[in-house]
């Protein structure tokens, strides 16, 4: 008899471990679900060896990086908000999700049911960022270094200087997904835009991103929602999340900047 597909709510700790380790020693007979997103627009499958060990590089420097608390000056945005929506911006579909205690994730993909165009790892933790946006707006501004005769995209620079609210927040890297990220993404295909949490078994260790180390305790938090993407040049871009009721403007605004 055929199964019905997986939603966010249908989970149990009891069916699946979405972001336990596959070297566990509890082997326990856990199933994932089979990853049915379809490749972005204009993007190849094969992603190459070197930039992923260039990854791994730059995020094992990222987490040993310190924290420190300048002030940093925001870009000012390319459209104009009308009707729930920023002139000359795209639509996209935006996650943030990780445990409250850890770093906080953030999936960009062209929709729910497609592989993530881009993946950031960011210095804040999960539950604070999740608290934040729940009183007020939050900003958040990725400053690179600008390069005489720049080539590459400013959204696949692989590391950056992350503010919030104009307070120096540690770094923010680029990282390619993995199995458990996809996972992730794969569970929540069918949701266009909410909260909630994912549960994980006692026995998931870390997620991929989540940083420090050890067992993560709690589920896995997530929140989803459309973002306006504006291109303003070859150095700045810029993603809102829009507020669903469009009786205001985003709640969060997200800048990527070369200066």
């Amino acid at each position: 008899m055929a199964t019905p597909p997986l939603t966010p709510r249908m989970l149990t700790p009891t069916t699946m471990s979405p972001l336990g380790s596959p070297k566990s020693k509890k082997s326990t007979a856990t199933v994932r679900p089979e990853i049915t997103l379809e490749q972005p627009s204009g993007r190849n499958k094969t992603t190459g060896s070197k930039s992923t060990k260039l990854f791994r590089r730059v995020r094992s420097v990222f987490r040993s990086l310190p924290i420190m608390s300048p002030m940093c000056k925001f870009p000012v945005g390319g459209g104009r908000l009308h009707e729930n929506h920023v002139h000359g911006g795209t639509r996209v579909t935006g996650t943030l999700f990780g445990y409250r205690k850890t770093r906080v994730n953030l999936a960009v993909q062209e929709n729910p049911r497609s592989l993530p165009i881009l993946l950031l790892e960011l210095a804040i933790p999960t539950g604070k960022l999740l608290q934040d946006l729940g009183v007020g707006l939050v900003r958040i501004a990725l400053e690179c270094e600008k390069k005489p005769s720049e080539k590459t995209k400013i959204i696949d620079e692989p590391i950056w200087a992350l503010y919030c609210n104009g307070k120096k927040s540690g770094y923010g890297v680029k990282r390619q997904p993995t199995e458990e990220d996809l996972v992730v993404m794969q569970m929540l295909h069918a949701v266009s835009m909410g909260a909630g949490v994912l549960p994980v078994s006692s026995g998931a260790t870390e997620q991929s991103g989540g940083g420090g180390g050890g067992q993560q305790e709690g589920d896995l938090t997530y929140m989803r929602a459309h973002f306006e993407r504006v291109i303003g040049s070859r150095d700045s871009e810029t993603y809102y999340m829009m507020n669903p009721d469009g009786n205001s403007g985003p709640e969060l605004s997200i800048f990527f900047v070369r200066v």
